[in-house]
């Protein structure tokens, strides 16, 4: 099996990050090769589907997403829902590092939402936000590669979501009120205590796969801005908005 590049980091959460990209290809339930991702699963357009069942959906007007491939459907629904989105650029490479798709402008472009909620269409369709320009987020999601159903959960091990929401928090942007989800495989469900909680991470308040919507009822603290005792050197090397926040 192919080791993630963001191995090591955190040896307990890489045993389970690897058990379930094992368990995911030889279920074959993933489009390509779930290694060192987000894993693009089979039945996430159903999962978003469910997603927007919810409360926290239909009352929100601006939702912020990753820019994995298995969130697309989530970017789509809400284009079409007419919601303003924001994408983070992928691994927060360029500043400023998220990406504001305006519905009304897009539809006034005439451009076609499936191609526009592509991580590349997104890029090349929408406009880089300054922090100061975007609007106040209601709803968050966030890509995962292990969830628990009492709040915890992992991505890809280089922590990007939780950079992401710290900068949003730093920003005011995100608030405690603003709850944050994911759409998952049910085999990204793993027994609960597996994933711990530390002092960057935020829990997941829902948690959506094709079959149900957990409500994690997670009360644990959540980060109000960046940790920079706890972020590693090459992290901010690698990221421009932390080395403009640093200087």
């Amino acid at each position: 099996m192919q080791t993630s590049p963001w191995a090591g980091r955190d040896t307990s959460k890489d045993r389970i990050r690897d058990h379930v990209w094992t368990r995911m290809a030889a279920e074959g339930v993933v489009h390509d090769d779930p290694v060192g991702a987000i894993p693009d699963f089979l039945g996430a357009e159903e999962a978003a589907d469910r997603l927007a069942t919810l409360d926290i959906w239909t009352t929100a007007e601006v939702v912020k997403c990753t820019p994995d491939r298995c969130q697309a459907p989530i970017r789509r629904r809400a284009l079409a829902d007419g919601k303003l989105l924001y994408m983070a650029y992928p691994r927060l490479e360029v500043y400023p590092c998220f990406i504001e798709l305006d519905p009304v402008a897009l539809a006034g472009a005439d451009l076609d939402l499936d191609l526009v909620s592509t991580m590349d269409g997104a890029i090349e369709h929408g406009r880089l936000a300054p922090f100061e320009e975007m609007q106040h987020i209601d709803l968050v999601n966030v890509g995962c590669v292990a969830v628990t159903r009492d709040g915890g959960r992992t991505g890809k091990g280089a922590g990007f979501a939780d950079l992401e929401l710290g900068l949003l928090r730093e920003h005011g942007l995100v608030d405690e009120t603003t709850p944050v989800a994911t759409t998952v495989h049910p085999i990204s469900i793993v027994e609960d205590g597996l994933l711990p909680m530390t002092d960057t991470d935020s829990p997941l308040d829902w948690i959506v796969t094709v079959d149900e919507a957990i409500a994690t009822g997670a009360t644990g603290a959540r980060p109000s801005g960046i940790r920079w005792d706890l972020l590693q050197p090459d992290q901010i090397d690698a990221i421009p908005v932390l080395q403009r926040l640093r200087d």
